[in-house]
């Protein structure tokens, strides 16, 4: 059937059901039989059926987009845009647009968020972004990734009368999200930190961030509980969010001359970790275990990592030893519970984990990782 576009009958005809029970299983609705719901989505898949979007918008009473809101400073980081290319990825499969939320359209104040907020867009929602405002009416869910206590906007949107999906769990007093998909950051950092130690270091340090979404919060607690478990002091450091390579290169500066027993700094911040290595650079530390010592009074080897993995770490010199998240996935994953969800396909107060990776590299690692 490519000489015209496939319809719903033809896949139901096709798979020996009725016109309804077709719907029913590509919207993974009503009462059908799981093997029937499998045949039906392979028939559309064979025939290369595409659902009617604005019809099926009209049907539900559906606007057809989802809300997607992120840290301020998710223009500049490489995390983010790839999260969000994951969540528009996975949302146009269903059908759904996705609407960018600015600090403006997401809070209920006329002068718009204070703290982190979205980062473009346009709109504003008035009150507290219930369920009759216009984010309600603008949008059939929402995606809420990373949200911040201190976030003006985040209460609003958990009240906003839409299914809401957090990526990262919310720490404040306020409504659950209807889902969340959740990062063990904990079992992260505790990788990097058991890494540095198994490649030689004593007296590791890290530049966690500051703030109070759920993974600055894990971070810094995992900093002071894994040197407790262990014996060993870490030094910590706060550094903004979105520590810039300066920033990060100026708190090492003044941490390594303060205390040059360090021998290992992980640092948090999405792209900063360059900022360690000029740090390295400027004192004269050489980075890496198999880094020369020409002589036995040259400075000790500093061991450098990241808690979060892009084109800064694959990319610096010598290559730094990294979280991969895996945003493009993660925003996949966010996207794809907040549309199981609107489906029916999955009940609400569902939480799912998200994998991460341990990618190893030459500041940190001898010879090749």
């Amino acid at each position: 059937m490519t000489s015209r576009t496939v319809t719903l009958l033809d896949v139901a005809r096709t798979a020996g059901v009725s016109k309804s029970t077709a719907s029913d299983a590509l919207q993974g609705s009503g009462r059908v039989a799981e093997a029937t719901r499998d045949r039906v989505r392979a028939v559309a898949e064979e025939l290369g059926y595409r659902p009617n979007s604005a019809a099926r918008r009209l049907r539900r009473s559906s606007t057809g987009a989802i809300g997607l809101h992120l840290p301020q400073t998710a223009t500049r980081l490489d995390y983010y845009m790839n999260l969000a290319f994951g969540a528009v990825a996975r949302a146009q499969e269903e059908g759904f647009d996705v609407v960018l939320l600015a600090p403006a359209s997401t809070v209920g104040s006329a002068g718009g968020a204070t703290g982190p907020g979205g980062a473009s867009g346009s709109g504003r929602a008035t009150g507290s972004g219930g369920a009759s405002g216009p984010v309600a009416s603008r949008v059939d869910g929402l995606l809420v990734i990373d949200p911040e206590v201190g976030d003006n906007a985040v209460p609003g949107l958990l009240d906003a009368g839409v299914p809401v999906v957090t990526g990262e769990r919310y720490l404040g007093p306020t409504a659950a999200p209807t889902g969340a998909v959740i990062c063990d950051n904990a079992a992260s950092l505790t990788a990097l930190l058991d890494h540095v130690t198994e490649r030689g270091a004593r007296r590791p340090a890290v530049l966690a961030p500051a703030g109070t979404s759920a993974w600055a919060t894990a971070l810094r607690a995992t900093a002071a509980s894994w040197g407790q478990r262990h014996g060993v002091d870490v030094a910590l450091r706060t550094v903004p969010f979105a520590a810039t390579p300066g920033e990060a290169e100026e708190t090492t500066l003044a941490l390594l001359r303060a205390d040059p027993a360090v021998d290992a700094v992980i640092c948090a911040p999405d792209g900063a970790a360059p900022g360690v290595l000029r740090a390295a650079a400027t004192l004269g530390r050489p980075v890496g275990p198999g880094a020369p010592r020409p002589t036995a009074g040259e400075p000790t080897p500093l061991l450098v990592a990241s808690c979060v993995d892009g084109t800064a770490t694959r990319s610096a010199e010598p290559p730094v030893t990294a979280v991969d998240l895996r945003p493009a996935a993660y925003g996949r994953a966010c996207a794809e519970l907040l549309c199981d969800i609107l489906a029916g396909r999955t009940p609400p107060d569902t939480a799912r984990r998200h994998a991460w990776a341990l990618e190893t590299r030459a500041s940190t690692t001898a010879g090749p990782a």
